[in-house]
């Protein structure tokens, strides 16, 4: 079985302790709010971040560059693998359902994007089949691994290369947050392993009216 961690550094959330968690297994988390006067449920980031400069595969198996498809949207970004076994899939699922919620005229200004860390086994077709058990509008990227670590480090999400184990599985680090850029591009604001679905839909409704 794969393994996933959540390492999230406290240089990239602000007040935030953050507990490691293994496939099966946590030891739990805690996290401030970002400030009441906003109304957002998510983590604030020590500082803002830019949306990175990235240009992968997307499911059709054509070029995608992150910055210019998603310019003047919400963007939910998220680096995961589809072989994890129940951080990654649980997180897709509640965020399926937090845009399946939202009035039409909000989901039409948000997406998800899904950055696999594990390129070598996600391949256009494995995340397209992957993400259609979830919401077939989200966007997967796959592509040149280093180009993907670049990205993360880029927006403070630690990667490490997949390993494998002597007996033919894989071990696989990844942060687990996911982060929200607004309108603007810029990323202020991240949410945990085991944000509520309710959480996403309540605060990708402010941003997509550049509430917060």
């Amino acid at each position: 079985m794969s393994i996933v961690r959540l390492l999230v550094s406290a240089a990239v959330l602000v007040m935030a302790t953050l507990g490691l968690t293994g496939c099966g297994q946590s030891t739990g988390n805690s996290a401030v709010p970002a400030a009441a006067a906003t109304g957002v449920r998510a983590v604030r980031l020590a500082g803002p971040i830019a949306k990175p400069e990235l240009v992968l595969t997307d499911t059709a198996s054509k070029s995608y560059d992150l910055r210019a498809r998603t310019a003047g949207r919400v963007t939910l970004l998220y680096f995961g693998y589809t072989f994890c076994p129940d951080v990654c899939p649980t997180t897709m699922a509640d965020l399926a359902l937090a845009v399946r919620s939202l009035p039409a005229a909000t989901r039409a200004k948000v997406t998800v994007v899904f950055v696999t860390s594990d390129s070598t086994r996600d391949n256009p077709a494995v995340i397209k089949r992957w993400l259609s058990h979830f919401n077939p509008s989200f966007v997967g990227l796959t592509g040149d691994q280093a180009a993907i670590y670049a990205a993360a480090e880029q927006v403070g999400v630690p990667l490490k290369a997949p390993r494998a184990e002597p007996d033919g599985t894989y071990e696989v680090e990844h942060g687990a947050q996911v982060l929200a850029f607004g309108l603007d591009g810029t990323a202020r604001y991240a949410y945990v392993e085991g944000t509520p679905a309710a959480d996403y839909a309540h605060d990708l409704a402010l941003l997509a009216e550049n509430k917060a």
